[in-house]
């Protein structure tokens, strides 16, 4: 059986998603970050850098996201949640993966957590701002590549990985002056991850409740 520890709504919510899509057993362990339970010596001992998640499989202790999500697409690959290993459609699978974690993801990080960066509170504001309207470029970006593809979901027909995680990024947009939502291609993107058993099971389980993004 799987562990997964997790806070509602955060960088879980993905992996959250794809083991309910697999239907694998699996026991969600909550990591308090209201109580800082992240940075406590037993969580450091799973994660040293003090982030969530944490995946535990077995004696397998994984952490990183993106690194969460293949990890699962592999061990369960009839689940269908990535292409063939050594195709083209592998590739795109790849590219959009590090897309999300490494540039989508690490400028959501600048928008929420300025005041690390920053020596007093207006310089911080100036970064939260920057951020956004970064952010916003790469949310026009994925709306045209949406706008493009073959299918609902982010690679085309087929329900991958890297849309649960797309889902879950664009939710993080919901309190931004242009939210994810707010693109038409992006908004029926969500709408179909969302409409999903295993999204909405994975949403309940984690008590995170309307609005979703």
């Amino acid at each position: 059986m799987y562990q997964l520890y997790y806070y509602p709504g955060n960088a879980n919510l993905a992996p959250h998603i794809l083991l309910e899509e697999i239907g694998a057993d699996y026991e969600l362990v909550l990591v308090d970050r209201d109580k800082n339970e992240q940075k406590s010596a037993e969580y450091l001992k799973l994660n040293p850098a003090g982030r969530i998640p944490v995946l535990v499989d077995g004696g397998l202790v994984l952490y990183e996201t993106a690194a969460i999500c293949l990890h699962l697409a592999d061990r369960h690959a009839g689940a269908g949640l990535a292409p063939a290993l050594g195709s083209n459609e592998r590739a795109e699978f790849y590219k959009w993966l590090v897309y999300l974690t490494n540039t989508l993801q690490a400028e959501l990080m600048l928008y929420f957590y300025p005041e690390r960066l920053a020596d007093d509170a207006a310089a911080a504001a100036q970064i939260k701002t920057h951020a956004e309207s970064r952010v916003g470029g790469m949310l026009d970006f994925i709306e045209a590549t949406l706008a493009a593809a073959t299918g609902p979901f982010l690679l085309g027909a087929q329900f991958r990985a890297v849309d649960p995680y797309l889902l879950m990024l664009c939710r993080w947009t919901r309190g931004m002056h242009n939210p994810a939502r707010k693109r038409p291609h992006l908004g029926r993107f969500l709408d179909t991850v969302m409409a999903r058993p295993a999204t909405q099971r994975a949403f309940a389980a984690e008590g995170i409740t309307a609005p979703f993004y």
